[in-house]
């Protein structure tokens, strides 16, 4: 099962015509994830070909409008829909607040359960978990409190390999779920026929980490360490440092260093301030220390390969 990251919006503070502002949507073992929720997400969804109904988990890297205003008008969408799965959204202490506040002065009827996850730990903590999947936290350095999230696969199940297995008769199908799972087979003479004989190495497990908002902040590398692909804000150039870090944000140079120290795959840049007309002065800043830097594309569904 291959995963993918569509990237539905990328800008900084303001919404422009060609892009919106910063969401993405994460496909990992058939799991749909919702990576922050600027104004207009829900349309970009829908250009995206998205599946709305597929969405049980949001993850809100902080309150700020740009990354958060277009969630009400999701979840009254999702009403609309017919929707009855219950909801869990995970983001700063506040968020709660936020939107049961909006319903109910807009007297908007849910119809479904929404279940909160408020986060204001300032270590990286785990916050989903199923058997295939697991999420953590990465807390950032913004103006407001702030995390990140890293998405990791768990170690997937061995491969079968028929070829030897066919020289067992006694092996059935039943004993294939306890070869996936790395058990050796016992035959009927007490012979162990170790399992990587009968089985091939598993696919690589891929991870992916975003990191919103946030000012240069070398604590997060023993965080995202070797994942496949990052995704690390860059709202200016590194001769603005200064109001970068007066803002609280992080420069192209910045971002590149921080996928050098962490040695990560593949690096996404994003939420560029709209002073920049063209955004190439990003990559060219970034790629002199990180060579696999990547702009993003709007509404592109990128693959998540694991790293040579």
């Amino acid at each position: 099962m291959s995963t993918y990251l569509t990237i539905l919006g990328f800008n900084s503070a303001i919404p422009t015509i060609n892009s919106a502002p910063t969401a993405q949507f994460l496909e990992m073992d058939e799991r749909h994830f919702l990576i922050d929720c600027g104004e207009g997400t829900q349309v970009q969804l829908r250009k995206a070909k998205a599946k709305f109904s597929r969405i049980n988990h949001i993850f809100i890297s902080h309150l700020h409008g740009d990354h958060c205003f277009g969630l009400p008008g999701l979840i009254a969408s999702f009403r609309l829909l017919g929707r009855e799965t219950p909801l869990h959204i995970y983001g700063p202490k506040g968020i709660k607040e936020i939107l049961e506040t909006i319903f109910r002065i807009t007297e908007t009827y849910q119809g479904f359960e929404v279940i909160y996850h408020e986060l204001d730990k300032n270590y990286s903590e785990k916050i989903y978990e199923d058997n295939r999947v697991e999420v953590f936290t990465i807390p950032l350095n913004h103006r407001i409190y702030c995390n990140g999230y890293l998405f990791r696969e768990k170690p997937k199940e061995r491969h079968l390999n028929m070829e030897e297995i066919a020289k067992y008769p006694e092996i059935e199908t039943c004993d294939y779920r306890n070869l996936n799972l790395g058990k050796d087979f016992v035959l009927s003479d007490g012979y162990v026929l170790k399992n990587e004989i009968l089985t091939k190495a598993p696919s690589p497990s891929v991870s992916y980490a975003f990191c919103s908002d946030t000012r240069y902040l070398e604590s997060v590398v023993p965080i995202i360490e070797n994942v496949d692909v990052l995704y690390h804000e860059a709202t200016f150039l590194h001769d603005l440092k200064e109001m970068a870090d007066y803002t609280g944000h992080t420069t192209a140079l910045e971002a590149a260093q921080i996928a050098q120290k962490a040695k990560v795959g593949k690096l996404i840049l994003g939420h560029f301030s709209n002073r920049y007309s063209d955004l190439s002065v990003f990559t060219d800043e970034a790629r002199a220390v990180f060579p696999n830097t990547f702009l993003p594309k709007q509404l592109e569904a990128i693959e998540i390969v694991a790293k040579d």
